[in-house]
């Protein structure tokens, strides 16, 4: 049964997920903010976030391995964001997943599925749901 993600409900939402789709074919980019020179999964979140107005200052001193997921879980508890605690998926919602061991992983969801960095295909793409990761916690702008 094919997994239904909701139209976005605010602006704002519509405005995270339209960003996201016109990254999709950028070159990954370790620490990469630019959809010229390339972005990872931080950098997609980052341009997608840019998107509604406010700027965010994505973080570059991580690495592929660590422990990440409560700097992660801190930067979202701050700013304008809800933690989405019922199953509902939403165009323009951020997912915080896990890959692998100590590896944590972002995608911005759009009505076709999740827009993330994909390090072994060297772009940014688009993966249909289910995604193959584990999600951590599902995050939604509040903004308009």
């Amino acid at each position: 049964m094919p997994i239904r993600i909701e139209a976005p409900r605010t602006q704002d939402q519509a405005n995270i997920a339209a960003c996201a789709v016109t990254l999709l074919g950028a070159p990954f980019q370790l620490y990469g903010r630019s959809v010229q020179t390339g972005l990872d999964c931080v950098g997609v979140a980052a341009c997608c976030l840019c998107a509604v107005g406010d700027q965010f200052d994505a973080p570059t001193n991580y690495s592929i391995r660590g422990s990440f997921e409560e700097r992660a879980q801190a930067f979202f508890a701050a700013g304008g964001f809800d933690k989405v605690r019922d199953p509902s998926l939403v165009a323009g919602d951020l997912l915080l997943l896990r890959p692998g061991h100590r590896q944590i992983h972002f995608a911005v969801l759009t009505m076709q599925g999740a827009v993330h960095a994909h390090m072994g295909l060297a772009r940014v793409v688009l993966t249909p749901l289910p995604l193959p990761y584990p999600e951590i916690a599902r995050w939604r702008f509040k903004g308009d």
